[in-house]
């Protein structure tokens, strides 16, 4: 029998992607809320002895995890063979250490409330600073599908001489790789932040990116500060507007517009649906997918999957 995939509010378009790639079954999910805020939840689809793949891509996760947990643990207590997650974006991955005393590490805790209730997880591209590898979090089978083989594919097909920026020492892996890739000449620049929104950072000499075209690339954009003050230095020397390429697109309609005045254009993979999603990840996360399905990984791998 075939896996069913149920799509939680806002994740349809790749719930239904992921279910042609996987020729699935497309499962029906009734959920509402009530007038207290309370959530409604009923499986339309039989999930029992069924191969459960919830799509829910984790972007503000304090509005989605509940229904979610609340989805997982129906569909274990009606009898599904297995539950699995796929998150395009995964959320809590910021706080993974105590930086000041009394803090919770939320990154921690999530992964414990996810894991209670799901059998495998597929992400793409998660925030891992401290930790080396998923599996340091999350205690059940996991997979992680990198974005930067795509990312590379976008920029050789639509920016002429790209000169690659990472804003940050944060953002090198994802601008290395680029770089291995298609070859392109790549700086990581030194930032340093004051707070949640102020940030200065060094940006290379002109003579450097001169006669190409500056291409920033990082994984999260969400308040946009680093950017835009990289894009407006660049500017200042003189300098094309550059081009912002990001997987997980967190910014605020807002930011978008201040982002789009200072560069030539700005993409975004499509873990989190919005305006500049031009990459698909459908496919690298379905082949994710159909390998957790077969046991193809462990909870001690946590191997990652490059798009071929």
């Amino acid at each position: 029998m075939p896996p069913v995939v149920f799509a939680l509010p806002g994740n349809e378009s790749m719930a239904e992607r992921l279910r042609a790639a996987l020729d699935a079954e497309s499962g029906s999910l009734a959920t509402r809320n009530f007038s207290d805020g309370e959530t409604y939840l009923r499986f339309a689809t039989d999930p029992k002895d069924r191969n459960v793949v919830f799509v829910c891509t984790l972007d503000r996760p304090d509005d989605k995890a509940l229904r979610l947990l609340f989805a997982a643990d129906a569909a274990r207590d009606l009898g599904a063979s297995s539950v699995g997650l796929v998150a395009p974006y995964l959320s809590y991955m910021r706080q993974d250490r105590r930086f000041k005393p009394g803090e919770a590490i939320t990154s921690r805790t999530f992964a414990r409330l996810l894991s209670t209730h799901l059998d495998w997880l597929v992400t793409a591209d998660p925030h891992l600073h401290r930790y080396t590898k998923l599996g340091e979090v999350y205690p059940i089978p996991a997979r992680v599908v990198r974005s930067t083989p795509l990312l590379s594919e976008w920029i050789s097909a639509n920016v002429n001489r790209p000169f690659l920026l990472g804003p940050d020492m944060e953002s090198k892996q994802w601008v290395s790789e680029v770089e291995g890739l298609i070859g392109a000449p790549y700086q990581v620049l030194r930032k340093t932040r004051y707070g949640d929104r102020t940030v200065e950072i060094a940006v290379p000499d002109a003579s450097v990116v001169a006669g190409h075209t500056p291409v920033l690339v990082d994984d999260i954009v969400s308040s946009g500060r680093t950017m835009t003050v990289v894009a407006d230095q660049l500017r200042e020397l003189g300098l094309e507007r550059p081009v912002l390429v990001a997987v997980h697109a967190l910014f605020s309609e807002e930011t978008y517009r201040g982002l789009k005045e200072r560069a030539a254009a700005v993409v975004s993979a499509n873990s989190v649906v919005h305006p500049s999603n031009a990459i698909d990840l459908s496919a690298v996360l379905a082949n994710a997918v159909a390998e957790a399905m077969s046991g193809g990984f462990s909870v001690t791998s946590n191997k990652e999957e490059n798009h071929k």
